[in-house]
């Protein structure tokens, strides 16, 4: 909502092993209001260790933009629609930027 702390937004971070599912999961967060973007980023290889093992896989990275008061809810949906028993969500702190992007984000995750 216009006035609020411009810092509220933020930026969370996940990846997804398969484009068109990232995609489903990309318009159900905005859908559900729990986004106002995400951007789709494929081409990404992770280097990870899982399971004592170190992993490389091609990926794609979901660059989610929610607010502060999204946060809870998204941490709980993310892993409800995605295939990994770990997903990455990572939440990134804001530090400034455009306030009148900050009003459209805070304006589209506002309703619901």
């Amino acid at each position: 909502m216009k006035g609020d702390n411009p810092l509220n937004v933020r930026v969370v971070l996940c990846t997804h092993p398969d484009l068109s599912k990232a995609r489903e999961l990309a318009r159900t967060l905005v859908e559900e209001r729990l986004a106002a973007c995400v951007n789709l980023m494929p081409g990404v290889t992770s280097v990870y260790r899982w399971q004592g093992e170190v992993c490389e896989d091609a990926e794609v990275l979901l660059v989610i933009k929610t607010t502060e008061h999204r946060i809870g809810q998204l941490k709980h949906r993310i892993p409800e629609l995605h295939p990994y028993s770990i997903p990455e969500i990572l939440v990134l702190p804001n530090d400034g930027g455009s306030r009148k992007y900050f009003d459209w984000v805070e304006a589209e995750t506002s309703h619901g």
